[in-house]
C-alpha cells in the first residue's frame, strides 16, 4: 500500500482575521476583538499575495471576496453577537480547508475514496493506511462536509461527501460495527447526505436502522445498548447511544419511514428523561448499568438499594455530548409530535447548559482529545438546531442557545493557532491552542472502546493533533454561521437537517 504523497497539498488558505493589517504587537486586540498573539509579524501584501488569498477564499468559501472586503473594509469588527454571517461563514470555511489539507487522504491510494487521518502530523502507521481509523470520527467528518455544502454548495464539496461515503465501507469492510452510538452517527450523516445533497445509500440506511431497532430491550425499562452485550459482556445503556438513535429514528419517520420509528424515538427520549435527567440541574447523566444483562460479565458488588427497576447503577457523569443529543431528540419530537412538553424539555436542557456547564462568558467546556474532542461540537450542533427549530414562544431559550454558540465560536477563533493549512484549534476553546510537532501515537482502550489523545515524541498528550478536536471546532463554526443569519424571533421554518 502506498501512502498518499504530502506534495499534493492544496495551497494554504490565509487565516481570516490574520491579514497584514491585523498582525501587530502582543497585548493589543485585532479587528476581531481577539488578543493579539506574540510573533504575528506585520507583513505586507503584494498583488500576488492578494490574488492568491482571494483565490483561496473562493476555494474555501465558494464565493468571491466582496468589493468592500477587497478594498480593506473591516468585516471583523464588533463582538461575537454582532458579527456578520459572512464572517462566520469565512471562519467555518477556514476550518474546513485546514482539515481538508491536513487530514483528508485517499484510502490505500484508491481514487474516489477519502477519509480523515486521525492525527496531524500523522504517524508512519497512519501514512500506510492501517491501524485505528475512527469510524464515528469519520461520521462527523461527513456531517461537517454536509454543513459546508449547505453553507455554500460546490462541486469540490460534493466530491468530498461522495468520497467519504465511498470510503467508509471499504475501510470498515461493511457499514456496521459493534457500537450502537457509532452506527447512529453514521446513519444521521448518511440521512443528511441524501436529504441535502441527493447522495443516497438506501441499503446502508436499512442496515443501520435495523441494528438500532434491534438494540432496544426492556432491561431497565427500555433504551438501547451502548454496544453489543453478547459480544462485549456489557451491561451499559447510555445517552450517547440513545440520543442519536432517537434523532435518527424520528427523522426517518419524517422522511417516509414507518410510524413506529417515531414512536420508538419518543419512547427512547421518555426513557432518558425519566431515568437519567438530574432534577436539580436539568442536565442529563451519562447512562446506567442494568441488572441481568445478557452476557454481562461485571464485578459483583455488595447489595444496595435499587435505583429503579432493573437498574444497578446510575453513571452520573456530565458530558456536553449527552446534553447535545438529548436536546436534539427533544427538538425532533417537538417538531414532529408537537406536544408542548417536548419544547419545555428542550428549553430546560438549554437553560441547564447555560447555568451549569458553560463558563461565565458562555463558552462551552472541553473534554480533552480523543473521542472527547468531539463532545463540545456535538452540543454546539444541536444548540444551533434549537435556534432554528424552537417555536416563537420559546424565543428566550433560542436566544440563550444562540449566545452559547457564538460565545464558544468566538473563544475558539480567538484562541486558534496558525498552522500549515489554516487555523488549528485546541480541545478547550477558552485556552490557546498549541501547534504540535513530530509524529503522533494514539492511545486506544480496547476495553473501553474509546480513543485517547495523541502523544508526541516527548510523551505529552497533544490533543490539537486529533481530527476529533479539529472537527469539533469546524462543527462549532458551522453552527455559528447558521445561528448568525437566523432571527430567533421569527417563525421556525429552517430544516435543521
Amino acid at each position: 500500500m502506498t501512502p498518499h504523497p504530502e506534495s499534493d497539498r492544496l495551497p494554504d488558505r490565509p487565516d481570516p482575521g490574520l491579514s497584514g493589517a491585523d498582525r501587530t504587537d502582543s497585548g493589543r486586540t485585532d479587528s476581531g476583538g481577539c488578543p493579539r498573539r506574540r510573533g504575528d509579524a506585520d507583513q505586507g501584501d503584494t498583488g500576488r499575495d492578494a490574488a492568491r488569498r482571494d483565490a483561496a477564499h473562493r476555494d474555501a468559501t465558494g464565493r468571491d471576496v466582496s468589493d468592500g472586503e477587497a478594498a480593506g473594509r473591516d468585516v471583523h469588527s464588533g463582538d461575537a453577537a454582532e458579527r456578520t454571517a459572512a464572517v462566520w461563514a469565512d471562519r467555518a470555511g477556514a476550518a474546513e480547508h485546514a482539515i481538508r489539507v491536513r487530514h483528508l487522504r485517499p484510502v490505500w491510494g484508491l481514487p474516489g475514496a477519502r477519509l480523515g487521518r486521525m492525527h496531524w502530523p500523522p504517524s508512519t502507521i497512519e501514512r500506510l493506511g492501517v491501524g485505528s481509523w475512527g469510524y464515528w470520527w469519520q461520521a462527523h467528518l461527513l456531517d461537517c462536509a454536509i454543513d459546508a455544502w449547505r453553507r455554500s454548495p460546490s462541486p469540490r464539496r460534493r466530491a468530498v461527501i461522495q468520497d467519504v461515503i465511498r470510503a467508509v465501507p471499504l475501510r470498515n469492510a461493511g457499514w456496521t460495527n459493534h457500537y450502537f452510538d457509532d452506527m447512529a452517527w453514521l446513519g444521521l450523516a448518511l440521512q443528511r447526505a441524501e436529504a441535502a445533497v441527493g447522495i443516497a445509500r438506501p441499503r446502508a440506511m436499512r442496515l443501520l436502522l435495523d441494528e438500532l431497532r434491534g438494540a432496544w430491550t426492556e432491561h431497565a425499562g427500555g433504551g438501547i445498548w451502548w454496544r453489543r452485550p453478547e459480544r462485549h459482556g456489557d451491561d451499559f445503556k447510555n445517552v450517547p447511544s440513545n440520543g442519536p438513535a432517537a434523532i435518527l429514528l424520528a427523522r426517518n419517520a419524517r422522511a417516509g419511514g414507518p410510524a413506529s420509528d417515531l414512536a420508538r424515538a419518543a419512547d427512547t427520549a421518555e426513557w432518558m428523561d425519566r431515568l437519567l435527567v438530574d432534577p436539580d440541574t436539568g442536565l442529563v447523566w451519562d447512562g446506567l448499568r442494568v441488572t441481568d444483562a445478557p452476557g454481562a460479565s461485571v464485578t459483583p458488588e455488595p447489595p444496595r438499594a435499587p435505583v429503579a427497576p432493573g437498574v444497578r447503577l446510575i453513571v452520573k457523569r456530565i458530558y456536553t455530548y449527552c446534553q447535545g443529543v438529548l436536546l436534539g431528540a427533544f427538538l425532533e419530537l417537538g417538531r414532529d409530535i408537537g406536544a408542548e412538553h417536548w419544547w419545555r424539555r428542550a428549553a430546560r436542557t438549554i437553560e441547564g447548559v447555560a447555568a451549569h456547564l458553560a463558563d461565565a462568558d458562555g463558552v462551552l467546556p472541553g473534554h480533552g482529545g480523543g473521542d472527547g474532542g468531539l463532545f463540545g461540537g456535538i452540543l454546539a450542533r444541536y444548540l444551533a438546531v434549537a435556534v432554528t427549530t424552537l417555536p416563537a414562544h420559546h424565543a428566550d431559550s433560542a436566544r440563550v442557545a444562540r449566545r452559547l454558540v457564538l460565545a464558544s465560536a468566538e473563544a475558539a477563533w480567538c484562541n486558534r493557532a496558525a498552522a500549515d493549512g489554516g487555523p488549528l484549534f485546541g480541545p478547550d476553546w477558552s485556552t490557546k491552542a498549541v501547534v504540535p510537532t513530530g509524529p503522533s501515537v494514539s492511545t486506544v482502550s480496547a476495553a473501553a472502546g474509546t480513543i485517547g489523545a495523541a502523544r508526541g515524541r516527548d510523551g505529552v498528550r497533544r490533543p490539537e493533533r486529533d481530527l476529533s478536536v479539529q472537527l469539533s471546532a469546524w462543527m462549532l463554526l458551522e453552527a455559528a454561521s447558521v445561528v448568525s443569519r437566523h432571527d430567533v424571533s421569527a417563525a421556525r421554518t429552517v430544516d435543521p437537517t
